[in-house]
């Protein structure tokens, strides 16, 4: 760390805490230099992701979208919050862990039915319904009937 009095780049931390909810470090410097003393701060640095939309559009991840979808399909159901949180907050585990700067809706999709499908199979249902646009009572019937074969195995 450069010192801003000298511009020496020698320096010893003298006290370290954390701040910002434990997202930040707050370090408290020394130059070897001049010996003046200085506060620096360290935080993660997150790489914005984009999500690429069916028609091609581009807009940022949003974790939010994720588990307001969640929740809608969750709906009167017996789902705890913190169920619906912990699996809002693995999807977008995953997204960011895939160091991809662009990741598709549909990767999205699947994540989320993935997670639903565990959770709760009436909301995989509600969400599959949704997401796969099912055009009429067939298709939906045929992702029910690979349902009950899976739960049979």
């Amino acid at each position: 760390m450069r010192c801003m009095y000298c511009d020496c780049t020698e320096s010893k931390v003298i006290d370290s805490r954390s701040a910002d909810d434990d997202r930040t470090i707050r370090r408290r410097r020394e130059c070897i230099g001049c010996g003046r003393r200085f506060t620096t701060y360290e935080t993660i640095e997150f790489t914005p992701v984009l999500v690429v939309k069916s028609d091609g559009n581009r807009q940022a991840f949003d974790v939010g979208k994720i588990k307001r979808g969640i929740v809608k399909a969750c709906e009167k159901r017996p789902v705890p919050a913190e169920k619906i949180d912990a699996l809002a907050d693995e999807i977008a585990k995953r997204v960011y862990n895939s160091m991809e700067s662009e990741v598709t809706s549909k990767q999205i999709g699947e994540l989320v039915m993935e997670g639903l499908k565990e959770l709760d199979e009436v909301a995989y249902v509600r969400y599959a319904s949704v997401y796969r646009s099912f055009k009429d009572i067939s298709s939906f019937m045929s992702e029910l009937q690979k349902m009950m074969e899976k739960k049979e195995n």
